[in-house]
Order: C-alpha cells, then sequence, then structure tokens
C-alpha cells in the first residue's frame, strides 16, 4: 500500500507519469468520470483549508467517488482527546483513501503508520505540503513545458513556508535549476534545507533581500504570503506582513515569459491588479490542482487499468 506524505516518496519517474494523467485528465474528463465509482476518500482536516479540502473533494468527486470527513478539529473526535492513530484506524473502516491536513509536523507520517488505507499529506505544520508540490510541478511543466534549467525566485515567507519546503526539495532533484531566495533574514529559509538539500545537492542558490533586483533574471517566481498563524509574535507578524508586495510596477522589471505563481491564500503580497497579467498564474495553478489529485487518487488506489 502506497502513502504520500513527502514529494520524496515519489521518484522523478512516478511524478512524470502522474503528470501525465493529469494531463490527459485535462484533455479527456469524460474519460475519468467512473474510475471511482463506489470509493470513498475522507478529507481529514484538523486545520482550516479552502483550496486543498475542496480541491481532494472535487477530484474525488470527478472520478465519480464520494466524500466523506470533517473540516477542523473541533468537529471531530480530536476534541474529545483521540489520537491521530485512532482515528485513522476507524476511518480505515469507512473509506478507501485519506487526505489529511494536521497543524503538528509528522501526524501525516503517524496516521500512515497506523493505517488500513493509502494516506496523503495535505500539509503538517509547517513541515510538508507534497500535493500542492505536485500543483506547482504540473503547473510549471504544463506552461513552461519543461521542470529543468531554470532560475527560481522563492518570496516571503521562506521560514515556515511548507509549500517553499517542499518545492525546493522537488525541485533540487532536476538539472539546472537554480534557486533566488528573496525574503527578510529573519524569514530565511531554514538551515536544514540549505545544507541538507541545497548545499547537500550543489544546488546554487543566492539569499537577497530586494525583489525589485532579483526579477529581471527569474523565469519563475513563487510568491507566499507571511503566515500570522505560525507566528507566537503579534507585534512580529505585524511587522513582517507587507515586506513584499507585487506589484505592476514590479512586473514591469520581470521578463515577458516569467510565471508568477503562489499557493493561495494570499492576502496583499500580490496586488490585485497583477491578475490581469498573463503572466499570472495562480488561479490557473486551483485547476491543475484538481488534475493532479485526480490523478494521484487513481495512482494511491492503484485504478489505473480502469483507464480506457
Amino acid at each position: 500500500m502506497k502513502h504520500l506524505i513527502s514529494p520524496l516518496d515519489l521518484t522523478t519517474e512516478e511524478l512524470d507519469h502522474l503528470m501525465n494523467i493529469a494531463a490527459d485528465i485535462e484533455k479527456n474528463p469524460d474519460k475519468y468520470a467512473h474510475i471511482c465509482d463506489r470509493k470513498k476518500i475522507a478529507t481529514l482536516f484538523y486545520e482550516p483549508s479552502t483550496r486543498t479540502r475542496l480541491s481532494f473533494e472535487t477530484a474525488m468527486l470527478n472520478l465519480g467517488g464520494s466524500v466523506i470527513g470533517f473540516s477542523s478539529a473541533d468537529s471531530s473526535s480530536a476534541a474529545k482527546g483521540e489520537s491521530v492513530a485512532d482515528t485513522i484506524r476507524i476511518i480505515s473502516c469507512f473509506a478507501d483513501i485519506a487526505a489529511m491536513r494536521h497543524p503538528k509536523e509528522g501526524a501525516a507520517l503517524v496516521a500512515s503508520l497506523n493505517s488500513g488505507i493509502p494516506v496523503i499529506n495535505a500539509g503538517d505544520g509547517g513541515h510538508q505540503h507534497p500535493t500542492q508540490t505536485l500543483t506547482d510541478l504540473h503547473t510549471i511543466r504544463s506552461l513552461k513545458g519543461k521542470l529543468d534549467h531554470m532560475t527560481v525566485g522563492l518570496c516571503g515567507d521562506l521560514k515556515f513556508g511548507r509549500t517553499v519546503h517542499s518545492l525546493i526539495n522537488a525541485l533540487a532533484r532536476y538539472e539546472g535549476i537554480r534557486f533566488v531566495l528573496i525574503s527578510p533574514k529573519e524569514l530565511r529559509v531554514p538551515s536544514y534545507i540549505r545544507e541538507e538539500v541545497l548545499d547537500a545537492k550543489g544546488i546554487p542558490y543566492e539569499e537577497v533581500t530586494s525583489l525589485d533586483n532579483a526579477l529581471p533574471n527569474l523565469d519563475l517566481l513563487y510568491m507566499t504570503r507571511v503566515q500570522k498563524e505560525r507566528f507566537f509574535n503579534e507585534e512580529e507578524y505585524i511587522r513582517m506582513k507587507d515586506c513584499y508586495i507585487l506589484t505592476m510596477d514590479k512586473m514591469a522589471l520581470a521578463p515577458k515569459d516569467m510565471l508568477v505563481l503562489h499557493p493561495l491564500p494570499r492576502v496583499n503580497e500580490i496586488s490585485v491588479e497583477v491578475d490581469s497579467d498573463p503572466r499570472a498564474v495562480y488561479f490557473k495553478q486551483v485547476q491543475y490542482g484538481v488534475y493532479i489529485r485526480m490523478a494521484l487518487i487513481i495512482y494511491l488506489l492503484e485504478l489505473e487499468d480502469r483507464i480506457c
């Protein structure tokens, strides 16, 4: 039985395979409309989510399956003190596959070790968010036609941003990738990412504080919000939250074919005027996320033989 806890659980060959399925789903949705007939996904969300939870639910419904689950810890037996291990044992009796979001790092791994069904990590604390990474990779490959030989700018909260950590891990496996890490000193990428991923693999990168200076050299700009829920100090959050705001004036500094991605939700780090720029693809990202999650569900449930 396969689980997805980290993006590194999938080889680059498996990633390519999933993205090929997702691309076919986009072109031929009717072909996939009944692959998950009589199958159920449990969405176990211990913290709030809009895009990720609804994306999983939409993916399963598009495949002909059904959905059970909860959208906050308060509406589950976790409020009574039930452990993650016990919850997933119970859910294994009801569903065929589970997607879990949890504020504690490692919760999805604990679930997978006690589960009778495939578990997908839908975000665990500040640690990993593998299906957002699959979404990012599929968006990039679909719109750029490749996942290698690019300069990737990551901007904003690089310390607590689990989407950033997962994307660095994933893109570091492709040739010719270079990172520009744009953040205030207080929100830099954690040392373990620098040492265990970038330095260990010899991936070229630079840490800078100026978005304006970085923009002319980027193939991709991945914006992130400063996450209030990861801060212990309200004053620190207020001081950091407006560090970087992408405007049309700044976009004028960027190459004509640079893509702007964002895992969403945004607060104010991308001006709404940028939405009309064809380089802004963060809403397309959401749709690509449905396709890749559909492909992942098919893959983990081993239903590829049902594809016509």
